[in-house]
């Protein structure tokens, strides 16, 4: 019998980190979604023609990048507020290749503490919301409630996104000084600022994971 947890009867669902990933039915499509920074910088960096493996971001990014190594079989795809559109494209596009529903499983990543228990994060609700609501806005709109409150949250708030994301607890801890600012650099990538990752639809760059490589989506 389905758990009642599992968000299997609708076709776009919301749940937080490694564990919400593995409470939900599985889906087609993954995203996941850490604005600060995983989610940000692996966008820009896709977009500035990079690649990033996904073996160096688990050394920097012990959220987002721990989902997208647990996504098993699904597409995974990677998503923030600065490419929220596309994301919701490129599932679009996937679902027509398919010629199929397709079901989305996004993922906030939350921020995992020392023991790695997985908390709220601001960022991450408004940047699935963002996700969600582009979705809907294509009509991919058969969404569990978890993720209709998220994308609502990210309508009523969207003007306001820089002073909620610079408001955040995450960015509050990113201004005093975090271990992975310096782990990200090391690894040859530049790691997106906190007012950058509240720009909404900066690019329209999707990185999907393929063999172990972000790569643009297309």
């Amino acid at each position: 019998m389905p758990s009642p947890f599992d968000q299997s009867t609708y076709q776009v669902r919301l749940d937080w980190g490694v564990e919400g990933l593995d409470r939900l039915a599985s889906a087609d499509v993954v995203v996941v979604v850490d604005v600060l920074r995983f989610s940000s910088t692996v966008g820009d960096a896709v977009a500035s023609g990079s690649t990033v493996s996904l073996e160096d971001a688990v050394g920097w990014s012990r959220n987002g990048a721990a989902v997208a190594a647990r996504a098993g079989g699904s597409v995974v795809l990677v998503g923030s507020l600065r490419n929220a559109s596309a994301v919701a494209r490129a599932v679009a596009t996937l679902q027509e290749r398919r010629q199929a529903r397709t079901s989305v499983a996004v993922i906030a990543a939350g921020e995992a503490d020392a023991a790695g228990a997985v908390r709220f994060a601001v960022e991450d609700h408004l940047g699935a919301g963002a996700v969600i609501s582009a979705l809907t806005d294509l009509g991919i709109d058969h969404t569990a409630p978890d993720a209709a409150v998220a994308a609502e949250g990210f309508r009523a708030l969207k003007r306001a996104l820089r002073h909620m994301i610079s408001a955040s607890g995450s960015a509050r801890e990113i201004a005093e000084g975090v271990d992975a600012t310096e782990r990200i650099t090391s690894a040859g990538l530049v790691p997106t600022s906190t007012v950058a990752a509240a720009e909404l639809d900066a690019h329209d760059v999707v990185p999907e994971l393929r063999d172990g490589l972000f790569v643009a989506f297309h």
